[in-house]
């Protein structure tokens, strides 16, 4: 779930319970709970650090907070999901850039396993929850947000990859990481999703408070979006191609 509570024009918990009451005891609520803040290659980073001097940059380096699964905050993901987070009972999942919390009959095992190299690919919790048939429900937002295609784009044919960095806590020290992976690229996600919606009539769509909601299958939307993409990205050529892709989510 990717939610947005001004638009639903009620109290997270409140949304919450609804959610929790319509799944049953057998049911998990899953919502991501992504963190860029601990990152020097994101966005975030770059716009809080552009114009530093050396000095400057160093000491905002110097208090990046380490990720720490039990403890940090996600970031930009909205209420609803820090009160899923935070609520008894709720595991997390342990990537330090895409983790995911959930809440429910089967919130362990659904974030269980999260490979540090994998944001959302076949080793994270995207790929179980559509082994799952889960289901996504964009509460009150759009398709932009939308972080199951991203699981599509580990499925095109050479896809760009890129080196990733972060900070993390390991053996309770701060200490900086790094990896490679599949380069993430949001930008066309609006373009796929009015695409997915119009085309594919397993998308329900309805009101819910003042919100806009839309529900459908995890593993339907994947399937659209690795065909919408295939062709429409780059495919790695070289090491110094993955290094010069555009615009990533991470």
């Amino acid at each position: 779930m990717h939610a947005s509570i001004r638009s639903i024009g009620a109290v997270p918990q409140a949304v919450q319970a609804a959610l929790l009451d319509v799944l049953g005891p057998e049911g998990t609520l899953v919502v991501p709970t992504f963190t860029a803040g601990n990152s020097d290659t994101s966005p975030a980073y770059q716009s809080h650090t552009r114009g530093m001097s050396e000095r400057q940059l160093a000491e905002y380096r110097a208090l990046m907070p380490p990720f720490d699964a039990t403890s940090t905050p996600s970031e930009g993901m909205g209420v609803l999901a820090e009160s899923v987070r935070l609520s008894a009972g709720a595991a997390r999942s342990a990537h330090p850039q895409t983790s995911f919390a959930a809440l429910g009959a089967r919130a362990a095992e659904l974030t269980a396993d999260h490979d540090r190299t994998c944001h959302l690919g076949p080793s994270s919790p995207l790929a179980l929850l559509e082994q799952a048939g889960a289901d996504v429900l964009l509460l009150g937002v759009g398709f932009a947000v939308c972080s199951s295609f991203h699981l599509a784009e580990y499925r095109l044919p050479e896809p760009v990859r890129r080196e990733y960095h972060c900070v993390v806590l390991h053996g309770g020290e701060r200490r900086w990481t790094s990896f490679e992976d599949v380069a993430l690229d949001d930008g066309d996600f609006d373009a796929l999703g009015a695409d997915f919606e119009r085309l594919d009539p397993v998308v329900r769509a309805g009101p819910v408070g003042s919100a806009h909601a839309r529900l459908f299958p995890l593993a339907a939307a994947v399937e659209f979006a690795t065909g919408w993409l295939s062709g429409k990205r780059p495919r790695r050529v070289s090491p110094q191609s993955s290094q010069n892709a555009a615009k990533f989510l991470h």
